[in-house]
């Protein structure tokens, strides 16, 4: 069945704008409380954070009014990161888990994340099948099966206490300074709290949220905030997380910054040593850097490659039994630790690394050399399908024959803004930026 709410991280858009209204969220809410009351019982439960975009209000009603009205009893959390709502679905006992937010999105967009009962994201065929609830009529519960709804004051504090036992017992981090730039969003109180907490001298930026301003010139996407403050303190470390927590940027103490790639490496190779990476290989997209393959392949590690959106790197994950994936945008998923990419706590075992080898983080960021890549996005028209036109075919095909075997290019859809994204790769810098210069200029004008 195929799916034209759901793109690759849930239900996406501007607000206030199809599909982001306080009427399809409403209708998402009873057709999610139809999807999981379908055994008739009462007594289901759901889980709603949200991040602090101001449509957060009423998105937030309009999903609550929707469940309540098909029996579910709603929780609650306010703003909490996007990894605290799966951890808090699994460890409350929900039905299902909701989280309200477009990630690393301007303040004018949002969107609308499920969880099943495990804590996991939904299947395209589950998200299909709410997708057809949507479009039918509701068996709307009787009177005296309404739901209820209740704030749960304690959800952030849950998750902060889960965060800090995921770094190894017995360290602390005395005497590190770190900056964590919140991106004045979910975690803009979850995160520096948990560093406080394990000891660390804290420099927090981007935590003061107004509901327009998250994402704004901070964040993971723009990590330039973080490495200022990072000088300007003289920090050890920077830990850079989107608007719901779920990516982070780290940022050496010379201001340097290292992708998801270069985490994913560090992370691999040390989980390796210990005996602890499963299945001896590491799940990313097909957007990771090619030096990342070699990289692996040069420890005997494999790269387990998917399509993007974290979803598929973790339906890889657990379909293989492996335990270690991510993007790199800096989603890092640590299914040992959680059940969605987690910035926080990817930027904890970072830390951790620090401490265990004494090195400073100038050391531990630049795992392999990159293979030169370049990514340029080309907006394009609702309706418009710039990539099936024969001139742009014919660009792309040209490009491939130039590039084989010293290189790669990836051109593909966004799943979550109207925009068609081309990346390459190739040894021959001159040569990359012709290759994505003429397939940008062959798709804007097919746009």
């Amino acid at each position: 069945m195929s799916r034209k709410l759901f793109g690759t991280d849930g239900v996406r858009g501007r607000a206030n704008t199809f599909p982001m209204t306080a009427e399809m969220a409403l209708r998402l809410g009873a057709a999610a409380g139809r999807y999981f009351r379908r055994d008739g019982r009462n007594g289901h439960r759901v889980v709603i954070g949200k991040d602090t975009r101001l449509s957060g209000y009423m998105i937030e009603n309009a999903l609550t009014a929707g469940l309540t009205s098909t029996g579910m009893n709603v929780l609650l959390l306010g703003p909490v990161p996007t990894p605290a709502v799966g951890f808090l679905t699994r460890s409350m006992r929900a039905d299902v888990g909701i989280m309200i937010s477009a990630s690393h999105n301007p303040a004018a967009d949002n969107g609308i994340k499920f969880f099943g009962p495990d804590g996991f994201k939904l299947s395209d065929e589950a998200e299909a099948e709410i997708e057809r609830i949507v479009a039918g009529s509701f068996d709307l519960a009787q009177p005296q099966n309404i739901g209820r709804a209740k704030r749960i004051d304690d959800g952030r504090g849950r998750y902060v206490e889960y965060a800090k036992t995921t770094f190894p017992t017995g360290q602390r981090l005395d005497g590190l300074k770190v900056v964590v730039d919140c991106a004045n969003g979910a975690a803009y109180r979850a995160a520096p709290d948990v560093l406080w907490e394990l000891g660390a001298e804290v420099i927090p930026v981007g935590v003061e949220p107004n509901g327009l301003n998250i994402n704004e010139g901070c964040g993971s996407t723009h990590p330039e905030a973080c490495a200022e403050a990072v000088l300007k303190h003289g920090a050890d470390l920077g830990i850079s997380l989107d608007g719901d927590a779920d990516r982070v940027a780290i940022i050496d103490e010379k201001g340097r910054l290292a992708d998801g790639d270069q985490i994913m490496a560090l992370l691999a190779s040390r989980w390796a040593d210990a005996g602890r990476l499963k299945g001896g290989a590491l799940v990313a997209t097909v957007m990771s850097n090619l030096g990342l393959e070699r990289y692996l392949q040069g420890r005997g590690l494999r790269l387990e490659r998917t399509k993007v959106g974290d979803r598929y790197v973790v339906e890889r994950m657990r379909g293989q039994g492996f335990n270690l994936g991510g993007e790199q945008s800096g989603h890092i998923v640590m299914t040992d630790y959680a059940t969605t990419g987690d910035g926080l706590i990817a930027g904890l075992q970072f830390l951790a690394a620090m401490a265990d080898s004494g090195q400073p983080a100038s050391q531990l960021v630049s795992q392999f050399d990159p293979v030169p890549q370049m990514l340029k996005n080309v907006r394009y028209a609702a309706g418009a399908d710039p990539l099936s036109t024969e001139p742009v075919k014919a660009v792309i095909a040209e490009a491939e024959r130039r590039l084989n075997g010293s290189g790669r290019v990836l051109i593909r859809k966004s799943g979550t803004e109207p925009l068609i994204r081309v990346m390459a790769e190739a040894e021959d810098e001159t040569m990359l930026r012709e290759v994505v210069d003429g397939i940008v200029a062959a798709v804007e004008k097919a746009a």
